[in-house]
C-alpha cells in the first residue's frame, strides 16, 4: 500500500481575479544515499522557504513539508536524519528497508507528499532552492504540469562524466527515437495531485523521468545554475550510470525490440548482396573461387555477435516482466532506521520494524 501522507492537499482557492487567496503549498522530496555532509546545509536553505514567499513573477508559495528518504547508504545519513527531524518541524524521514536506488526513493516520497506541487531535488547542495520560485512562475505561466531545471553552466563533474552523460541522452533521443531524454533533470517541480498518483500506479524497474512523459501533457524547463557539490566524490560511479541509462533504455518503448528486428532484416539483405556479388563471380570469372576462411570467420562472428546481444536485450525486457508479475516491490519501507549500537542509537531506533510495500503486486506484513 502507498505512504499514508499526513497533510491533505488543500485545493487552490482563488480570488476574484482568478489568482490564488493562499500561499502554493510546496513538498520537497529528497533521496538521500551519502548525505551526512550535505543535507544539514540543504534542509537549513529549504527552512527559509517555510514562510510565505514570493516568486519573481508574483505568486506566493511556501515549503509546507520537506520528505527525506533514506535509501539505506554507507555512511551516518540516518543519525543526521533523524536530528533534523527533532530540529525541523516541517522534515519527515521515510526509511527504506535496503538501498533501491534514486527513483524508487524519489517515488517513495512523492506517494508520501501532500502538497499542491511536488519538488524534487538531490542531497549533495548543487540544486539551488531558490530557483523553487521560478519553477512556480513558469508552471503557472506556461501551465505547466512538469518543469525541469536546464542548466546554464557546466555541471560540476568529470569531463568525462559530463561528455558520458550527454553521449547517452543522444543515443535515447536518436536510436531509440525518445527525445524528451534530453531535457530529464533529477531537479524538477511536477503537479501534486500527478506525482501522487504516478507514485501510487508506479512498479519494479520504472524510470521516473520516462514514466512522467506517459502522464504529463506539457512540459517546462527553467534555466538554472548549478553550484559544486558539497562533497569530494559523486554518489555514482559508472556502472551506476550505464545501469540507469539502459533502466531507461528498457522503460522507453519497445523500440530497442524494433531495433532487434531492423538489425535481422539489415543482415539478411547484407547476405543477399554478398550471394549475388559471389553468384555474379562465379559466372563471369574464369577458375574464380571465394578465398574466404578469413572472411566468413569475421562474417560469422558478427552475425552471431548481432544474435547474441539480440537474445540479451529480448531478455532484459523479459526480465523486467518478470518482476512485475511475481510481485517484486519497488521500494518498501519501514518506521525506523536499522538500529545501530547503543553509544550511536538515537530516540525511537529499538522500535519493532513494520513494513510497507510498493509494487504491482502489493504485500502487506
Amino acid at each position: 500500500m502507498p505512504i499514508p501522507s499526513t497533510r491533505t492537499p488543500r485545493p487552490a482557492a482563488v480570488t476574484s481575479n482568478g489568482g490564488p487567496s493562499r500561499p502554493h503549498a510546496v513538498s520537497v522530496v529528497v533521496p538521500i544515499y551519502r548525505g551526512e555532509d550535505t543535507i544539514g546545509g540543504l534542509v537549513a536553505e529549504l527552512h527559509e522557504l517555510t514562510r510565505p514567499t514570493e516568486t519573481p513573477g508574483g505568486a506566493t508559495f511556501q515549503i509546507d513539508e520537506i520528505i527525506l528518504v533514506h535509501d539505506r547508504g554507507p555512511d551516518r545519513s540516518d543519525v543526521v536524519l533523524q536530528e533534523l527531524e527533532r530540529t525541523y518541524p516541517e522534515v519527515r524521514t521515510i526509511w527504506l528497508s535496503r538501498n533501491f536506488g534514486q527513483d524508487a526513493a524519489t517515488i517513495a516520497g512523492m506517494s508520501a507528499a501532500g502538497g499542491d506541487w511536488i519538488v524534487t531535488m538531490d542531497e549533495d547542495g548543487q540544486h539551488d532552492p531558490r530557483f523553487i520560485g521560478s519553477f512556480l512562475d513558469a508552471a503557472l505561466t506556461e501551465r505547466a504540469e512538469l518543469v525541469y531545471s536546464k542548466p546554464s553552466n557546466t555541471r560540476p563533474h568529470g569531463f568525462l562524466r559530463n561528455l558520458t552523460s550527454r553521449g547517452a541522452k543522444l543515443v535515447l533521443a536518436t536510436v531509440f527515437a525518445f527525445p524528451d531524454s534530453t531535457r530529464f533533470e533529477s531537479y524538477r517541480l511536477i503537479r501534486g495531485a500527478i506525482g501522487r498518483q504516478l507514485a501510487d500506479v508506479a512498479s519494479n524497474g520504472v524510470y521516473l523521468d520516462v514514466a512522467l512523459t506517459w502522464v504529463v501533457g506539457s512540459v517546462a524547463q527553467v534555466p538554472v545554475v548549478l553550484r559544486a557539490e558539497g562533497r569530494e566524490d559523486s554518489g555514482y560511479n559508472y556502472r551506476r550510470l550505464f545501469s540507469l541509462f539502459w533502466k531507461m533504455v528498457l522503460c522507453s518503448g519497445t523500440r530497442g525490440l524494433r531495433l532487434v528486428s531492423l538489425l535481422g532484416v539489415t543482415l539478411a539483405l547484407c547476405g543477399v548482396v554478398m550471394a549475388g556479388v559471389i553468384v555474379y563471380e562465379a559466372l563471369t570469372t574464369d577458375n574464380w573461387a571465394p578465398e574466404g576462411w578469413a572472411s566468413m570467420i569475421v562474417v560469422l562472428l558478427l552475425v552471431a555477435g548481432a544474435i547474441l546481444f539480440s537474445l540479451g536485450l529480448i531478455a532484459e525486457y523479459l526480465g523486467v516482466a518478470l518482476h512485475i508479475l511475481v510481485g517484486k516491490p519497488l521500494y518498501l519501507t519501514v518506521d525506523s532506521p536499522t538500529p545501530r549500537p547503543l553509544a550511536a542509537a538515537g530516540p525511537g531506533q529499538d522500535r519493532e520494524l513494520t513494513t510497507t510495500t510498493k509494487g504491482t503486486d502489493r504485500v502487506e506484513h
